[in-house]
């Protein structure tokens, strides 16, 4: 069965009759997407976290579309191939684009390790007009390992599983992305501090200061 659009029955774009700016001037929002790559065990989650606890202390409207728990639902179809990664960061940066646009400062913690995948996000949220803030949680391999949150590095070593990105399988890390943080043991506090000062820059925040 071919399920592609043909000329009869290729969708049609329907603008909204409630325009962005109206929303957002409206219920004082201004959307965006944080993206934190990172190798596993880098802290990405952790910050992301931080980061949506000091949102909600002013009042901005923030949500963390954490990667794994997407994989319980809207991925729980993919696996962990190249092809199948790329599709999860797909549809992920998908989703954010729609947050932000809704007003939601999205957060998402998120190895994401192609660096075509992440530039698509960009590329998309850019064409709509929308922030996109690429956030490299630089921790160390090194440390990553130590930390070994989720045991996958253990396993890995052992050869009971393969695939972890920066470690039999590739990260590519961001050549210049807005911001990075966790190098060189840098807080989470600081590293929260600097994001929040970023989206602060950009004007993010400052639909809530009214």
């Amino acid at each position: 069965m071919n399920d592609r659009p043909t000329p009869g029955n290729t969708p049609v774009w329907h603008e909204p009759a409630v325009a962005r700016d109206q929303r957002w001037s409206h219920h004082r929002v201004h959307g965006a997407t944080v993206w934190l790559t990172g190798l596993s065990g880098s802290g990405k989650s952790t910050i992301a976290d931080a980061l949506s606890r000091e949102l909600l202390q002013l009042s901005v409207l923030a949500y963390v579309l954490d990667a794994d728990n997407l994989r319980h639902g809207l991925n729980a179809n993919l696996g962990y191939s190249d092809a199948d990664r790329t599709e999860n960061v797909r549809r992920v940066g998908e989703v954010a684009r729609l947050f932000a646009d809704a007003g939601v400062v999205t957060i998402v913690p998120i190895i994401s390790p192609f660096a075509a995948d992440r530039a698509r996000i960009r590329v998309a949220h850019e064409g709509a007009g929308l922030d996109f803030v690429e956030v490299h949680v630089a921790t160390s391999l090194a440390e990553c390992e130590r930390r070994d949150t989720k045991g996958l590095y253990a396993k890995v070593r052992k050869g009971e599983m393969h695939g972890l990105s920066g470690v039999d399988a590739p990260y590519e890390a961001p050549t210049s992305p807005e911001l990075v943080v966790a190098r060189d043991g840098e807080s989470v506090t600081e590293s929260v501090r600097r994001v929040l000062e970023h989206l602060r820059q950009l004007g993010v925040l400052g639909a809530h200061d009214h």
